[in-house]
C-alpha cells in the first residue's frame, strides 16, 4: 500500500523499487517493497520528493543510535546496512523455518528479489545442488546439527551447510536427481496462488508434492549408496557422520 501510495504521488520513483523478502515472507509469498539505491546518483534521489525524504529519516535514525557502527552507516543512508543483492537467479533458504515441516521449503527467486538477513541466498545454483539440499537426506543433517530457535530449524551457512558430506553419484545417477528436482518444481507449479507454508504444511501439502519428494529423496539416496527401503533417518545421520569424519581427516 505504501509503495502504491508513492508511486501515485512520484511515478517517477518506480526504477528504484525492488520486491524485498525476509525468511517468513518468503515462505509465505508475501513481497514486501524497498528503495534500492546502489546505481543511484545523487541527483537521482534529490529528483524525487519521496526518496530524499525517506533517506533523510535513514540518516536521522542511524544517527540517534547508541552504536558506533551504526552512526558510521550513516554517512551512507541511501545504502542498505548490508548489501545482498544477487547478479543471478538464485535458491533462497529461510534461516528459520518450522520443526513440523519435513522439508525446509527451498525455492529459486529472480536476481530482481533483494534477499533480507534472514534469507540465504546460493547463486549459481543447479537442478542437482537443489535436489540434494531439499532431500530428506540433508533435511537428516539438519535436524541433527542445527540450531533451533525456540524448537523451530535455525539453519547455519557455517554448521549446516559448510559442513554437509555431498555425494559422488555416476552421471547416470545425477541425471536422474536433475530430473526428480524439476519434478519437485513441476509439481509445486500446480499451485501457483499457494505459499510455501501451504504446500509443506504436513496436513496440506498436495499428494503429488510429497510424491515428487518421496522420488527425489530415493534418487539422492542411491547416489549416496543407501538403502531407502530400510534405513532410518538415524541411520542416515550415523553414515553421514562417517563421511563427514572422512572428509576432515
Amino acid at each position: 500500500e505504501e509503495k502504491d501510495e508513492m508511486l501515485k504521488n512520484d511515478p517517477s520513483a518506480e526504477k528504484w523499487i525492488r520486491p524485498y523478502m525476509m525468511g517468513k515472507d518468503f515462505i509465505d509469498r508475501k513481497c514486501r517493497y524497498c528503495l534500492w539505491l546502489t546505481k543511484a546518483t545523487p541527483s537521482d534521489i534529490r529528483r524525487s520528493p519521496y526518496i530524499l525524504d525517506r533517506v533523510n529519516k535513514v540518516k536521522l535514525y542511524r544517527l540517534a543510535s547508541p552504536k558506533s557502527a551504526t552512526r558510521e552507516k550513516a554517512n551512507t543512508p541511501m545504502l542498505f546496512d548490508e548489501v545482498r543483492e544477487c547478479f543471478t537467479d538464485y535458491v533462497a533458504i529461510p534461516k528459520v523455518s518450522s520443526e513440523k515441516r519435513s522439508y525446509i521449503p527451498m525455492d529459486y527467486l529472480s536476481k530482481e528479489i533483494i534477499p533480507g538477513d534472514k534469507l540465504f541466498m546460493l547463486q549459481g545454483i543447479s537442478l542437482f545442488h537443489f535436489a540434494i539440499l531439499t532431500s530428506n537426506v540433508h533435511m537428516a543433517w539438519m535436524r541433527a546439527v542445527c540450531g533451533r530457535l525456540e524448537m523451530r530449524y535455525s539453519y547455519s551457512n557455517t554448521i549446516v551447510y559448510n559442513n554437509f558430506p555431498w555425494p559422488t553419484p555416476t552421471e547416470p545417477q545425477k541425471a536422474k536427481i536433475e530430473q526428480t528436482a524439476q519434478g519437485i518444481l513441476d509439481a509445486r507449479a500446480k499451485y501457483p496462488n499457494c505459499s510455501l507454508a501451504d504446500l509443506y504444511d504436513e496436513i496440506t501439502m498436495p499428494p503429488e508434492l510429497r510424491k515428487a519428494h518421496q522420488e527425489n529423496d530415493k534418487a539422492v539416496m542411491d547416489a549416496y549408496g543407501f538403502n531407502w527401503r530400510t534405513m532410518t533417518e538415524s541411520d542416515c545421520v550415523a553414515e553421514l557422520f562417517k563421511l563427514y569424519q572422512k572428509l576432515t581427516k
